[in-house]
Protein backbone atom coordinates (compact mmCIF):
# COMPACT_ATOMS: atom_id res chain seq x y z
CA UNK A 1 0.00 0.00 0.00
CA UNK A 2 1.67 3.50 -0.60
CA UNK A 3 2.10 5.28 2.46
CA UNK A 4 3.78 8.92 2.57
CA UNK A 5 6.97 8.59 4.92
CA UNK A 6 8.62 11.73 6.73
CA UNK A 7 10.34 13.45 3.89
CA UNK A 8 8.30 11.75 1.11
CA UNK A 9 7.31 13.55 -1.54
CA UNK A 10 4.03 13.29 -3.82
CA UNK A 11 4.71 11.70 -7.46
CA UNK A 12 3.28 13.57 -10.84
CA UNK A 13 2.48 10.66 -13.26
CA UNK A 14 1.92 12.10 -16.75
CA UNK A 15 0.29 10.35 -19.68
CA UNK A 16 3.11 8.43 -21.05
CA UNK A 17 4.11 7.20 -17.27
CA UNK A 18 0.92 6.23 -16.70
CA UNK A 19 0.70 4.00 -19.68
CA UNK A 20 3.77 2.45 -18.75
CA UNK A 21 3.37 1.71 -15.36
CA UNK A 22 0.04 0.67 -15.58
CA UNK A 23 -0.97 -1.13 -18.96
CA UNK A 24 -4.30 -2.70 -19.40
CA UNK A 25 -2.97 -6.01 -18.33
CA UNK A 26 -2.15 -5.08 -14.86
CA UNK A 27 -5.14 -2.97 -14.88
CA UNK A 28 -7.64 -6.10 -15.13
CA UNK A 29 -7.06 -7.70 -11.66
CA UNK A 30 -7.48 -4.19 -10.17
CA UNK A 31 -10.43 -3.49 -11.62
CA UNK A 32 -12.11 -6.49 -10.80
CA UNK A 33 -10.97 -6.01 -6.98
CA UNK A 34 -12.34 -2.74 -7.47
CA UNK A 35 -15.99 -3.70 -8.42
CA UNK A 36 -16.01 -6.48 -5.69
CA UNK A 37 -15.37 -3.99 -3.26
CA UNK A 38 -18.16 -1.57 -4.59
CA UNK A 39 -20.49 -3.80 -4.66
CA UNK A 40 -19.66 -5.77 -1.05
CA UNK A 41 -20.18 -2.34 0.52
CA UNK A 42 -16.38 -1.66 0.88
CA UNK A 43 -16.33 1.60 -1.36
CA UNK A 44 -18.35 5.01 -0.35
CA UNK A 45 -18.82 7.56 -3.48
CA UNK A 46 -21.69 9.84 -3.99
CA UNK A 47 -22.72 10.37 -7.85
CA UNK A 48 -20.24 12.49 -9.42
CA UNK A 49 -21.12 15.79 -10.09
CA UNK A 50 -21.47 17.69 -13.28
CA UNK A 51 -20.80 20.89 -14.15
CA UNK A 52 -22.39 22.09 -17.48
CA UNK A 53 -22.88 26.10 -17.70
CA UNK A 54 -25.39 26.82 -20.36
CA UNK A 55 -23.38 28.86 -22.64
CA UNK A 56 -20.37 26.67 -22.48
CA UNK A 57 -19.93 23.56 -24.89
CA UNK A 58 -18.33 21.22 -22.28
CA UNK A 59 -18.54 19.75 -19.16
CA UNK A 60 -16.59 19.46 -15.41
CA UNK A 61 -17.23 16.48 -13.75
CA UNK A 62 -15.64 15.25 -10.15
CA UNK A 63 -15.89 11.82 -9.10
CA UNK A 64 -14.77 11.70 -5.25
CA UNK A 65 -14.68 8.66 -2.93
CA UNK A 66 -12.84 5.94 -0.42
CA UNK A 67 -11.98 2.52 -1.05
CA UNK A 68 -11.63 0.06 2.09
CA UNK A 69 -9.29 -2.73 2.10
CA UNK A 70 -5.36 -4.23 2.44
CA UNK A 71 -3.99 -2.70 -0.67
CA UNK A 72 -4.82 0.09 -3.14
CA UNK A 73 -7.20 1.22 -0.75
CA UNK A 74 -7.63 5.30 0.74
CA UNK A 75 -8.94 8.44 -0.08
CA UNK A 76 -9.09 9.98 -3.98
CA UNK A 77 -10.80 11.94 -6.53
CA UNK A 78 -11.05 12.92 -10.20
CA UNK A 79 -11.53 15.64 -11.88
CA UNK A 80 -12.19 15.93 -15.00
CA UNK A 81 -12.76 18.63 -17.98
CA UNK A 82 -14.64 17.62 -21.24
CA UNK A 83 -14.28 19.61 -24.56
CA UNK A 84 -15.70 18.71 -27.45
CA UNK A 85 -13.84 20.72 -29.51
CA UNK A 86 -10.58 18.68 -28.14
CA UNK A 87 -10.18 16.28 -30.98
CA UNK A 88 -10.17 18.48 -33.86
CA UNK A 89 -7.42 20.49 -32.45
CA UNK A 90 -5.19 17.36 -31.65
CA UNK A 91 -6.04 17.17 -28.15
CA UNK A 92 -7.84 14.72 -25.81
CA UNK A 93 -12.11 15.44 -25.40
CA UNK A 94 -11.25 14.74 -21.30
CA UNK A 95 -8.69 16.31 -19.41
CA UNK A 96 -8.34 16.21 -15.96
CA UNK A 97 -6.17 14.91 -12.67
CA UNK A 98 -6.45 11.82 -10.57
CA UNK A 99 -5.48 12.66 -6.62
CA UNK A 100 -4.89 10.04 -4.06
CA UNK A 101 -3.93 10.35 -0.85
CA UNK A 102 -2.10 8.53 1.77
CA UNK A 103 -4.38 6.38 4.33
CA UNK A 104 -2.65 7.37 7.00
CA UNK A 105 -1.64 11.38 6.99
CA UNK A 106 -4.27 12.11 4.21
CA UNK A 107 -1.63 13.99 2.77
CA UNK A 108 -1.62 13.24 -1.31
CA UNK A 109 0.76 10.89 -2.76
CA UNK A 110 -0.02 10.78 -6.31
CA UNK A 111 -1.58 13.58 -8.87
CA UNK A 112 -2.08 11.20 -12.66
CA UNK A 113 -3.26 12.35 -15.81
CA UNK A 114 -6.87 10.97 -15.64
CA UNK A 115 -7.18 10.71 -19.26
CA UNK A 116 -4.71 7.58 -19.41
CA UNK A 117 -6.04 6.58 -16.17
CA UNK A 118 -9.78 6.62 -17.61
CA UNK A 119 -8.53 4.94 -20.98
CA UNK A 120 -6.98 1.91 -19.07
CA UNK A 121 -9.17 1.35 -16.68
CA UNK A 122 -12.59 1.61 -18.53
CA UNK A 123 -11.51 -1.22 -20.78
CA UNK A 124 -9.81 -2.91 -18.24
CA UNK A 125 -13.84 -3.08 -16.23
CA UNK A 126 -14.78 -4.10 -19.77
CA UNK A 127 -12.76 -6.90 -20.30
CA UNK A 128 -13.95 -7.87 -16.42
CA UNK A 129 -17.16 -7.82 -17.03
CA UNK A 130 -16.48 -9.89 -21.01
CA UNK A 131 -14.84 -12.27 -19.05
CA UNK A 132 -17.41 -12.91 -16.25
CA UNK A 133 -20.72 -12.60 -18.96
CA UNK A 134 -19.17 -13.31 -22.65
CA UNK A 135 -19.88 -16.78 -23.77
CA UNK A 136 -16.49 -18.98 -23.35
CA UNK A 137 -15.69 -19.00 -27.47
CA UNK A 138 -16.58 -15.47 -28.19
CA UNK A 139 -14.29 -14.00 -30.38
CA UNK A 140 -16.05 -12.18 -33.10
CA UNK A 141 -15.48 -8.50 -32.04
CA UNK A 142 -17.19 -5.80 -33.42
CA UNK A 143 -16.16 -2.06 -32.40
CA UNK A 144 -18.04 1.02 -32.43
CA UNK A 145 -16.05 3.97 -32.46
CA UNK A 146 -12.13 4.60 -33.24
CA UNK A 147 -11.31 6.75 -30.95
CA UNK A 148 -8.89 6.59 -27.36
CA UNK A 149 -11.72 3.83 -25.70
CA UNK A 150 -11.93 1.69 -29.17
CA UNK A 151 -8.04 1.52 -28.93
CA UNK A 152 -7.85 0.56 -25.30
CA UNK A 153 -10.72 -2.00 -25.69
CA UNK A 154 -9.35 -3.82 -28.59
CA UNK A 155 -5.98 -4.59 -25.96
CA UNK A 156 -8.33 -5.42 -23.10
CA UNK A 157 -10.61 -7.20 -25.02
CA UNK A 158 -7.74 -9.40 -26.86
CA UNK A 159 -6.63 -10.40 -22.78
CA UNK A 160 -9.69 -12.59 -22.10
CA UNK A 161 -10.62 -13.69 -25.38
CA UNK A 162 -9.04 -15.31 -28.06
CA UNK A 163 -10.24 -12.88 -31.26
CA UNK A 164 -11.15 -14.38 -34.32
CA UNK A 165 -12.03 -11.40 -36.24
CA UNK A 166 -12.16 -7.75 -35.59
CA UNK A 167 -14.49 -4.97 -37.53
CA UNK A 168 -14.87 -1.65 -36.70
CA UNK A 169 -17.47 0.94 -37.51
CA UNK A 170 -16.81 5.20 -37.50
CA UNK A 171 -18.17 8.11 -38.78
CA UNK A 172 -15.49 9.24 -40.25
CA UNK A 173 -14.14 6.87 -42.89
CA UNK A 174 -10.43 8.20 -42.25
CA UNK A 175 -10.52 7.38 -38.45
CA UNK A 176 -11.69 3.69 -38.67
CA UNK A 177 -9.19 3.93 -41.55
CA UNK A 178 -5.93 5.18 -38.98
CA UNK A 179 -7.48 2.55 -36.74
CA UNK A 180 -7.51 -0.41 -38.59
CA UNK A 181 -3.28 0.67 -39.26
CA UNK A 182 -2.84 1.67 -35.77
CA UNK A 183 -4.02 -2.65 -34.66
CA UNK A 184 -2.02 -3.51 -37.16
CA UNK A 185 0.91 -1.69 -36.94
CA UNK A 186 0.79 -1.86 -33.10
CA UNK A 187 -1.02 -4.91 -31.70
CA UNK A 188 -0.02 -7.15 -35.34
CA UNK A 189 -4.45 -7.80 -35.35
CA UNK A 190 -5.91 -7.18 -38.63
CA UNK A 191 -9.67 -5.30 -38.99
CA UNK A 192 -12.03 -4.97 -40.96
CA UNK A 193 -13.52 -1.30 -41.57
CA UNK A 194 -17.38 -1.55 -42.62
CA UNK A 195 -19.61 0.81 -43.68
CA UNK A 196 -22.17 1.05 -40.80
CA UNK A 197 -23.13 -0.22 -37.23
CA UNK A 198 -25.74 -2.85 -38.45
CA UNK A 199 -22.37 -4.11 -40.95
CA UNK A 200 -20.21 -4.52 -37.95
CA UNK A 201 -22.29 -6.04 -35.69
CA UNK A 202 -23.61 -8.88 -38.22
CA UNK A 203 -22.55 -12.86 -37.15
CA UNK A 204 -20.40 -10.76 -34.14
CA UNK A 205 -20.82 -12.11 -30.73
CA UNK A 206 -18.51 -10.06 -28.61
CA UNK A 207 -19.60 -5.83 -29.15
CA UNK A 208 -17.79 -2.93 -27.81
CA UNK A 209 -19.54 0.46 -28.13
CA UNK A 210 -17.49 3.76 -27.59
CA UNK A 211 -18.99 6.50 -29.37
CA UNK A 212 -20.65 8.63 -27.10
CA UNK A 213 -23.33 8.84 -29.96
CA UNK A 214 -26.60 10.92 -28.79
CA UNK A 215 -29.02 8.65 -31.07
CA UNK A 216 -29.29 4.96 -30.74
CA UNK A 217 -26.67 2.86 -33.17
CA UNK A 218 -28.03 -0.84 -32.38
CA UNK A 219 -31.24 -2.34 -32.55
CA UNK A 220 -32.19 -5.72 -31.10
CA UNK A 221 -32.38 -7.26 -34.42
CA UNK A 222 -28.65 -6.46 -34.56
CA UNK A 223 -27.38 -8.36 -32.03
CA UNK A 224 -27.18 -11.89 -32.94
CA UNK A 225 -28.34 -15.22 -30.25
CA UNK A 226 -25.38 -15.20 -27.45
CA UNK A 227 -23.72 -11.45 -28.15
CA UNK A 228 -22.23 -10.24 -25.61
CA UNK A 229 -21.83 -5.96 -25.58
CA UNK A 230 -19.59 -3.30 -23.49
CA UNK A 231 -22.00 -0.10 -23.64
CA UNK A 232 -19.39 1.94 -22.97
CA UNK A 233 -19.43 5.47 -24.57
CA UNK A 234 -22.98 6.85 -23.71
CA UNK A 235 -21.69 8.12 -19.91
CA UNK A 236 -24.43 10.97 -19.72
CA UNK A 237 -28.43 11.01 -19.93
CA UNK A 238 -28.47 12.83 -23.25
CA UNK A 239 -26.12 10.02 -24.97
CA UNK A 240 -27.42 6.15 -26.19
CA UNK A 241 -25.94 3.57 -28.65
CA UNK A 242 -28.54 1.05 -27.53
CA UNK A 243 -32.39 1.11 -28.50
CA UNK A 244 -35.25 0.87 -25.65
CA UNK A 245 -35.87 -2.40 -27.63
CA UNK A 246 -32.23 -3.71 -27.48
CA UNK A 247 -31.77 -3.19 -23.96
CA UNK A 248 -35.25 -4.87 -22.95
CA UNK A 249 -34.16 -7.88 -24.73
CA UNK A 250 -30.69 -8.38 -23.05
CA UNK A 251 -30.21 -9.42 -19.76
CA UNK A 252 -28.97 -5.89 -18.40
CA UNK A 253 -25.60 -5.91 -15.83
CA UNK A 254 -24.02 -2.71 -14.59
CA UNK A 255 -21.27 -1.34 -12.77
CA UNK A 256 -23.76 0.59 -10.39
CA UNK A 257 -26.97 0.62 -9.85
CA UNK A 258 -27.30 4.22 -8.34
CA UNK A 259 -25.29 5.59 -11.41
CA UNK A 260 -27.24 3.57 -14.05
CA UNK A 261 -30.72 4.30 -12.71
CA UNK A 262 -29.39 7.54 -12.51
CA UNK A 263 -27.13 8.69 -15.46
CA UNK A 264 -27.65 6.44 -18.37
CA UNK A 265 -29.78 7.70 -21.28
CA UNK A 266 -29.46 3.66 -22.67
CA UNK A 267 -31.32 2.87 -19.85
CA UNK A 268 -33.99 5.88 -18.71
CA UNK A 269 -34.92 5.64 -22.32
CA UNK A 270 -35.89 1.76 -21.77
CA UNK A 271 -37.66 2.27 -18.36
CA UNK A 272 -39.29 6.08 -19.78
CA UNK A 273 -40.64 4.00 -22.70
CA UNK A 274 -42.28 1.27 -20.56
CA UNK A 275 -40.35 -1.49 -21.92
CA UNK A 276 -38.58 -2.33 -18.89
CA UNK A 277 -38.78 -2.09 -15.15
CA UNK A 278 -35.86 -1.26 -12.66
CA UNK A 279 -36.03 -5.08 -11.90
CA UNK A 280 -34.43 -5.78 -15.66
CA UNK A 281 -31.00 -4.93 -14.48
CA UNK A 282 -30.19 -7.58 -13.26
CA UNK A 283 -26.77 -7.46 -11.30
CA UNK A 284 -24.65 -5.23 -10.56
CA UNK A 285 -20.40 -6.96 -11.71
CA UNK A 286 -19.36 -6.96 -8.75
CA UNK A 287 -22.11 -9.06 -7.59
CA UNK A 288 -21.37 -11.33 -10.63
CA UNK A 289 -17.80 -11.70 -9.29
CA UNK A 290 -18.99 -12.28 -5.46
CA UNK A 291 -21.02 -14.92 -6.40
CA UNK A 292 -24.41 -13.22 -5.33
CA UNK A 293 -25.66 -13.63 -9.18
CA UNK A 294 -24.81 -16.41 -11.83
CA UNK A 295 -24.44 -14.01 -14.81
CA UNK A 296 -25.42 -14.69 -18.08
CA UNK A 297 -28.55 -17.79 -18.19
CA UNK A 298 -27.25 -19.63 -20.94
CA UNK A 299 -25.43 -19.54 -24.40
CA UNK A 300 -28.13 -17.93 -26.52
CA UNK A 301 -29.00 -15.07 -23.94
CA UNK A 302 -27.66 -11.53 -24.93
CA UNK A 303 -25.66 -9.95 -22.43
CA UNK A 304 -25.32 -6.04 -22.07
CA UNK A 305 -23.01 -4.30 -19.26
CA UNK A 306 -23.73 -0.94 -19.14
CA UNK A 307 -20.65 0.94 -17.63
CA UNK A 308 -21.00 4.62 -16.47
CA UNK A 309 -17.47 4.39 -14.74
CA UNK A 310 -16.85 4.53 -11.08
CA UNK A 311 -14.54 6.90 -8.65
CA UNK A 312 -13.88 3.21 -6.87
CA UNK A 313 -12.13 3.15 -10.33
CA UNK A 314 -10.56 5.84 -10.53
CA UNK A 315 -8.99 5.60 -6.92
CA UNK A 316 -7.96 2.25 -7.20
CA UNK A 317 -5.93 2.57 -10.23
CA UNK A 318 -4.24 5.68 -9.07
CA UNK A 319 -2.72 3.85 -5.96
CA UNK A 320 -2.40 0.90 -8.29
CA UNK A 321 -0.10 3.35 -10.53
CA UNK A 322 1.44 5.68 -7.99
CA UNK A 323 3.08 1.95 -6.59
CA UNK A 324 4.44 0.77 -9.54
CA UNK A 325 5.77 3.89 -10.27
CA UNK A 326 7.64 4.32 -7.06
CA UNK A 327 8.86 0.62 -7.63
CA UNK A 328 10.46 1.04 -11.13
CA UNK A 329 11.84 4.64 -9.94
CA UNK A 330 9.70 6.37 -12.71
CA UNK A 331 7.38 10.11 -12.04
CA UNK A 332 8.12 13.47 -11.59
CA UNK A 333 8.55 14.13 -7.41
CA UNK A 334 7.00 16.96 -5.89
CA UNK A 335 7.86 18.23 -2.70
CA UNK A 336 4.95 18.91 -0.37
CA UNK A 337 7.32 20.80 2.12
Amino acid sequence: MVRLRPGAVMLLLDRETVQRVYPVSAAIPVMAEAMRRYSGGRAAQPLRTIVRPPHETGLLGSMPGHVAGEQHAGFGVKVMALKPENPARGLDLHIGMVIVFDPDTARPVGLLDAGAVTAVRTAAVSAVATDALARPDAGDLAVLGSGTQARSHLRAMREVRELRRVRVWSRTDAHAYAYRDWAAAELGIEVEVTAGPREAVTGADLVCTTTGSTVPLLDAVDLAPGTHVNAVGSSFPDQRELTAEAVARAELFVDSRESALAESGDIRAALDHGLAPPEHLRAELGEVLLGRHPGRSGPDAVTVYKSLGLGVQDIMSGFAAVEAARSQGLGTTFHLD
